[in-house]
């Protein structure tokens, strides 16, 4: 019997508009409440955004932030996991000097920060996705924050080999993923969907065997390896479509709304 059901959002619970069928998931979450399944956004994205798509709804729903690093059980701050303030100064300067047109966000737990001088298109993408944003002059000294993530955006053909030399450079000490169109995610070690997804089922009693999931970029894995229920969405990436056990209708066609509506009945 399902118990919780996780959702990645980008590429999986939203269409290709950055929207979903509100009137239809408002008939699946009066279900999911009556039934007393957990309803979770896993995402690599930051809190504040991921609410913004359930105005009304976000005190019921449980969120995954920021790959793992924020939970929250909406508006009460869970766990937190971040970097050490050296080691962000040491990845920032790394980015700035060695990483050719690699356009980053410093992601911190009350808002994400931008150079003031990235290129207009990037600040444009960074507001998408960011609804917290602040532009700085310099990182030589690091904003009043505790910082959990950067996001970087590169050139697609050069997502592979950008993952590979981060990881290279960094060890042990950051973790570089790719979560899909030229877009990286450095990330804590051990700290990952799957991770904190395991932290709110373990607080519930609940196997993860009773976890329903979906996801679509590599990001999800973790997430997607906890589960006999683990789905891929039809548009992601090799390792996804491996990792899962169960493929879904595209994020076009509402797929995760199918399949949640094939468990419910």
């Amino acid at each position: 019997m399902i118990k919780a059901i996780a959702v990645d959002m980008d590429g999986t619970f939203l269409d290709s508009s950055s929207n979903y069928d509100r009137k239809r998931f408002d008939g699946i979450f009066q279900q999911l409440q009556e039934n007393e399944i957990k309803f979770i956004v896993a995402s690599g994205n930051q809190y504040a955004q991921l609410t913004s798509f359930f105005k009304g709804k976000e005190d019921n729903i449980y969120f995954v932030a920021e790959n793992g690093a924020i939970i929250y059980d909406s508006p009460k701050l869970e766990t937190i996991d971040s970097f050490p303030n050296e080691f962000v100064q040491k990845a920032v300067d790394y980015l700035i000097h060695s990483i050719d047109k690699a356009a980053f966000i410093l992601c911190g737990l009350h808002s994400a920060y931008i150079l003031k001088s990235a290129d207009n298109d990037f600040k444009k993408l960074a507001k998408h996705y960011y609804h917290q944003l602040k532009e700085v002059e310099h990182f030589d000294s690091l904003p009043d924050d505790t910082f959990v993530k950067f996001a970087l955006n590169v050139e697609v053909n050069q997502t592979s080999h950008i993952v590979y030399q981060l990881n290279q450079a960094f060890q042990g000490e950051m973790q570089a993923v790719s979560s899909g169109h030229g877009s990286i995610d450095m990330i804590i070690p051990g700290v990952n969907k799957g991770n904190g997804l395991n932290i709110l089922l373990d607080r519930w009693n609940i196997s993860a065997h009773e976890l329903l999931a979906f996801g679509d970029s590599n990001n999800d894995l973790e997430m997607l390896a906890l589960t006999e229920h683990s789905y891929a969405m039809e548009t992601c990436s090799p390792e996804v479509q491996k990792t899962a056990k169960h493929r879904a209708p595209s994020n076009d066609e509402s797929g995760v709304l199918q399949i949640i509506e094939s468990y419910l009945n």
